[in-house]
C-alpha cells in the first residue's frame, strides 16, 4: 500500500503548474494530481501577451513590484522577499526557457511564444510523473479528519493537500464558501472606456504618450500614455485607472465622466504657451499643424474645432475666450463614458477569497489545516505588464514549498 502524500490541486493553469512542479521537485515523493475543468490547460497562459506571454515585469524591489497591484499590495510584500522577480528569471531559465526584457519593461520568452512556457510545463509534468486529468469539473469539497475529498462530476479524488488554483471559476469560488471562506464579490478589472464623442470619433490608433486621466468627482488619476480607438479610450493610463477603479466604476454602472489632460500639464503653463504661440506664429494658420510635439494634427483640429475656432483662423486671430477654451480642452477635456470593453483576451476580476483569512508565509487558509490557495481566485489583482503572473509564480513557489515540507 503506498504511504506517498497525496496532493490535488484544482485549477490547470499557470498558478496550479507552478505549485504542482516545484512541490514535486522539492520531494519527490509527493503524489501530485492536477484537475482541470476544461478539455485543455494553460489556456490564459496561451493568450497572455498577444500569444506570446508577459511572464513577469522588470521590477526587482520588492516594495516597488507590489505598488502595482491595486488589492493584494500589502499581503504580497513578504511573498515577494521570498521569489521575486529575479528568481522567475532564474527558475525558467534553468528549465531551458531564457527570457527577455522589451523596452518597456515587460518580460517574454527570448522564442517570443507562449508554446515555450506550455512546452516547458508539459515536459516537467511527463518527467515528474504529475497526473493531469481534464474534464474534471469540480462539484463538491469536503474535510475528512486528515483527508480531503474531491468529487467531480465522473471521479472522487481524496487527498493529504488541497490546493484552489482555479482562477476566477464562480463554481469553485461557491465550494470556497461552502468550506466558510469569504468571498469579495468579483467585479472586471483592466477595462478600456466606452466614449462616443466627436472630438475622438473615427481617430482610432492615435495616441499621446504623457497624458493624465482622471475620473470625475472622485481621486482616481492616472499618468501615462493614453490610445483612442473605435470605442473610446485605452492605453497604460486608463487600464491602470480601470484597475485601481475597479470597484467604484463598478457601482456606478460604469457611467461616469472622465477628464482628460491630453498633455499632462497645467492647464495655465498651456495657456501660456498658447499665448506665446500666438505672438511666435501670429501670421500662420493655426489649423496647419499642432504646435505641441505630444498632439497628432487629426486630434489637434477635433479640440480646436471645439473650442470654436474656425479653420481659416490664424493664431493672431484668436481671442482670449478661444485661448482659454483650446486650453481647457488641451488639459481639463471632459468626456462621458457609457460602458467597458474587456483588454483583449486578458480578462482580470478584482474579487475572490478574502485576504484576511489566508496566511501568507505559506499561502494556507487559516480556517482549514492543509489547504492551500494560489492565483487568482484570491483577491488580489495587478494592472497589465506581466504582475499577475508574477502573483501566480510566487504564490505556487510558497505552496509548493509550505507542501513539500509538511
Amino acid at each position: 500500500m503506498s504511504t506517498k502524500k497525496k496532493v490535488i490541486i484544482v485549477g490547470g493553469g499557470a498558478a496550479g503548474f507552478f505549485t504542482a512542479i516545484n512541490a514535486k521537485e522539492l520531494n519527490p515523493e509527493l503524489d501530485i494530481t492536477i484537475l482541470e475543468k476544461g478539455k485543455d490547460v494553460l489556456q490564459k497562459v496561451k493568450i497572455s501577451g498577444g500569444g506570446r506571454c508577459n511572464v513577469t515585469h522588470a521590477c526587482f524591489e520588492p516594495k516597488e513590484l507590489v505598488k502595482h497591484y491595486p488589492r493584494g499590495e500589502k499581503e504580497l510584500l513578504g511573498p515577494f522577499h521570498q521569489f521575486m522577480t529575479g528568481d522567475t528569471f532564474e527558475w525558467f531559465d534553468n528549465r531551458g526557457v531564457p527570457l527577455k526584457i522589451e523596452d518597456d519593461n515587460r518580460v517574454f520568452p527570448e522564442a517570443n511564444t507562449s508554446q515555450a512556457i506550455i512546452n516547458c510545463f508539459s515536459e516537467l509534468t511527463n518527467k515528474l510523473n504529475i497526473k493531469i486529468a481534464t474534464g474534471q469539473n469540480v462539484i463538491d469539497i469536503s474535510h475528512k479528519s486528515e483527508t480531503w475529498e474531491v468529487i467531480t462530476k465522473n471521479e472522487t479524488y481524496q487527498c493529504n493537500f488541497l490546493v484552489i488554483a482555479a482562477g476566477s471559476s464562480k463554481k469553485v469560488w461557491e465550494l470556497a464558501e461552502k468550506l466558510n471562506h469569504k468571498i469579495i464579490p468579483p467585479v472586471p478589472s483592466l477595462f478600456t472606456f466606452n466614449i462616443k464623442d466627436p472630438r475622438i470619433i473615427d481617430l482610432g490608433g492615435i495616441s499621446v504618450p504623457k497624458a493624465i486621466v482622471k475620473i470625475a468627482k472622485t481621486k482616481l488619476e492616472n499618468s501615462g500614455p493614453l490610445l483612442i480607438t473605435h470605442w473610446g479610450l485605452s492605453g497604460p493610463a486608463v487600464l491602470k485607472l480601470s484597475a485601481y477603479g475597479a470597484r467604484i466604476l463598478a457601482e456606478k454602472n460604469y457611467q461616469y465622466n472622465v477628464i482628460v489632460n491630453w498633455l499632462g500639464m497645467d492647464t495655465d503653463l498651456a495657456l501660456e504657451m498658447l499665448n506665446n504661440f500666438k505672438q511666435e506664429f501670429s501670421k500662420k494658420q493655426i489649423y496647419l499643424r499642432s504646435p505641441f510635439s505630444d498632439i497628432p494634427k487629426r486630434l489637434w483640429e477635433r479640440l480646436l474645432n471645439a473650442s470654436k475656432i474656425s479653420a481659416k483662423a490664424n493664431w493672431a486671430d484668436l481671442s482670449n475666450k478661444q485661448l482659454n477654451a483650446l486650453s481647457l480642452q488641451l488639459t481639463q477635456g471632459l468626456f462621458n463614458a457609457n460602458g467597458r470593453t474587456t483588454f483583449k483576451d486578458e480578462f482580470v476580476t478584482a474579487g475572490g477569497i478574502d485576504l484576511k483569512e489566508i496566511n501568507f508565509k505559506r499561502f494556507e487558509s487559516k480556517i482549514h489545516k492543509n489547504l492551500f490557495i494560489v492565483g487568482e481566485i484570491l483577491n488580489i489583482d495587478a494592472i497589465t505588464g506581466g504582475f499577475n503572473f508574477q502573483n501566480a509564480w510566487t504564490g505556487g513557489y510558497i505552496c509548493a514549498q509550505s507542501i513539500a515540507n509538511s
